[in-house]
C-alpha cells in the first residue's frame, strides 16, 4: 500500500508505478443464472400455478445496486435444472444436451466478465445501459468465431445443417441475442415451435414449397381454430425463419419468398377509454376489502396521463423523474424520450414519492397478467361496460363477438387513451409522436382517424346550442 501510493524508487526503477499501472479498479459484480419461473392462471379454474416445464433460462447481472436480465435462449424443465450449481442436468424439450447449454452458459459469462473488465480499466464505472449494449455487441461479434458451424473446433456435418430442428433452435438462439428479445418474443416463438411440431415433427426445409407452406395454413385454421389476423402472424414467423435459413445457405427453397396466402381480415378495433370513462374510473369507489384496486388504478391512470408503455412503466426509476418531466429509454424500442408531466401524472408521483419499492421503482407495479385482470374487476366496479363488437375472420367465415369493455381494457389500453385522448384535444399528431415514440405516420395513423371521429361527434353537440 505504502509502495503504491507513496511511489519509492525500489531497484532503480518506479515500482510503486509500474504497480499502478497493473492494478485497476475492480467492480463488485454477481452473476448468477436461474429459470424465470412464473405463475400462470389455469382457464379452467382461474387459480394460478407454477409453470415447471419449458422455462426460460435467464442470466441475472447484478452490479452497483443495479441489475439486468438477459434472456439466453435457452429453455429447460424444473426438475432438470440443478439451482445450487445453476447448470442443466438433462436434454430438454428442443432435444438440446445439458453439455451444449451449459458450455453456452459459460460462454455467456466469460463474455459479460470481459465488458466489466473493459470499465475496470477504464477505471469508469459503468451503467446498466452500457453494460447492455457491449455485452449484446460482444455476443454478436463472437457468436460466429466461437459457435457457429464453421468452427473447426465445432464442425457440424452436412447432415445437422441441413436439418430444421438444430437450425430453428439455433435461430432462437442467435437472433435472441443479437436483438435481446424479450421474454414475451421467446414465449411466441416457443408457440410456433409447439404448432409446427403437432404439424409435423419430421420436417424439412424441402417440405415448404408452396403446397407444404399452404398446408400449414390449412392446419391452423382447421386444427389449432386460429383467426386469419393471427395465421398470418404465424406465418410471417415461419418466413422469417425459412428466410434467416436461406441466407446462412441451410437450405436452397426459396418458395417463401413469393408465398402471400389471402387471409381475410379488418382492422383491429381501438380500444380505449374517452374522458368521460376516465372520470368514472377516477370517482370509482374502491370496497375496503379490495384496495389493491387503488394501486392498480394510479399505475394504469399514469399510462393514461403519460402514453408510457407497461414495461416502461414497470422499469421507471426515481432517478428518471425530473421535476417537471421525465427521461426514459424505452423497453421495447431502445428509443430516449423525454416527457412532461402535467398536473395529473405529477399527482400520481407525488403520492407514492415516500414509498420504497424494489430497485428504488416509482410506482407499485404488479406483473403484467395480474393487472390485466385487476383491471377488468376494476372497470367493471366502475361501470365502463359498453357493449363493444369485434369482427374477425376464420377462413371465409365473419365472426362477430359483443363483449362489455371492461373485458377488452389491459395495460396497453393506457397507452392508447393517452394518445386519442391527446388528439381530440388538438395536440399535433408530432407532438404526440415525440412523447409515445412513434417513429412514422402509419402507426398512428388509427389513432387520428379515431380522434377525427370524436371531433366530429362533438361538434354535432353545436347543433344544439
Amino acid at each position: 500500500y505504502l509502495l503504491i501510493n507513496l511511489r519509492i524508487p525500489i531497484f532503480g526503477g518506479n515500482f510503486g508505478g509500474n504497480i499502478l499501472n497493473i492494478i485497476t479498479m475492480l467492480i463488485k459484480k454477481n452473476i448468477t443464472f436461474s429459470l424465470e419461473i412464473k405463475r400462470k392462471v389455469t382457464k379452467k379454474t382461474g387459480n394460478s400455478q407454477l409453470k415447471l416445464e419449458n422455462i426460460p433460462i435467464r442470466m441475472r447481472v447484478t452490479f452497483n445496486c443495479g441489475r439486468i436480465d438477459f434472456f439466453t435462449g435457452y429453455r429447460t424443465d424444473a426438475d432438470k435444472w440443478d439451482a445450487e450449481n445453476q447448470k442443466a442436468t438433462a436434454m430438454n424439450k428442443s432435444m438440446q444436451s445439458a453439455s451444449e447449454i451449459n458450455d453456452y452458459l459459460a460462454f455467456l459469462k466469460a463474455e459479460i466478465i470481459k465488458v466489466f473488465h473493459k470499465y475496470e480499466l477504464m477505471e469508469v464505472m459503468p451503467t446498466r445501459e452500457q453494460i447492455k449494449e457491449d455485452f449484446n455487441k460482444r455476443i454478436e461479434q463472437n457468436y460466429d468465431e466461437n459457435w457457429n458451424d464453421s468452427d473447426p473446433d465445432n464442425e457440424v456435418t452436412t447432415e445437422k445443417k441441413s436439418n430444421f430442428w438444430p437450425s430453428f433452435n439455433e435461430f432462437i438462439r442467435v437472433n435472441g441475442r443479437q436483438n435481446d428479445w424479450t421474454d414475451a418474443t421467446y414465449e411466441k416463438f416457443n408457440a410456433m415451435e409447439n404448432h409446427l411440431k403437432k404439424f409435423r415433427d419430421d420436417l424439412t426445409f424441402d417440405y415448404f414449397d408452396e403446397n407444404g407452406l399452404l398446408a400449414y395454413v390449412e392446419f391452423l385454421r382447421l386444427k389449432e381454430d386460429m383467426k386469419n389476423s393471427t395465421i398470418g402472424k404465424q406465418v410471417s414467423f415461419l418466413k422469417w425463419f425459412l428466410r434467416w435459413c436461406y441466407h446462412r445457405g441451410y437450405h436452397e427453397n426459396r418458395a417463401f419468398e413469393t408465398f402471400k396466402p389471402k387471409l381475410k381480415s379488418t382492422q383491429k378495433k381501438v380500444i380505449f377509454l374517452t374522458r368521460k370513462e376516465l372520470t368514472m374510473l377516477v370517482k370509482c369507489k374502491i370496497p375496503e376489502d379490495k384496495k389493491y384496486l387503488d394501486r392498480v388504478r394510479d399505475v394504469f391512470l399514469f399510462c393514461c396521463y403519460t402514453g408510457l408503455r407497461y414495461s416502461d412503466v414497470s422499469n421507471l426509476r426515481k432517478s428518471d423523474v425530473k421535476g417537471d418531466h421525465i427521461e426514459i429509454t424505452t423497453i421495447k424500442t431502445t428509443d430516449s424520450l423525454v416527457i412532461e408531466l402535467n398536473k395529473y401524472s405529477k399527482a400520481i408521483l407525488e403520492k407514492y414519492k415516500d414509498a420504497d419499492f424494489e430497485d428504488f421503482k416509482v410506482l407499485p407495479v404488479v406483473s403484467n397478467q395480474k393487472m390485466n385482470d385487476y383491471l377488468h374487476e376494476l372497470c367493471k366496479m366502475a361501470k365502463i361496460n359498453e357493449p363493444i363488437r369485434q369482427t374477425y375472420y376464420k377462413g371465409n367465415e365473419r365472426i362477430d363477438k359483443v363483449q362489455p369493455k371492461y373485458e377488452l381494457v389491459g395495460t396497453h389500453t393506457g397507452r392508447r387513451t393517452f394518445i386519442c385522448n391527446a388528439l381530440s384535444l388538438g395536440i399535433p399528431a408530432q407532438v404526440v409522436m415525440k412523447w409515445t415514440g412513434h417513429s412514422d405516420y402509419k402507426a398512428i395513423k388509427p389513432y387520428i382517424d379515431i380522434a377525427d371521429d370524436i371531433k366530429a361527434k362533438a361538434m354535432k353537440k353545436f347543433n344544439k346550442f
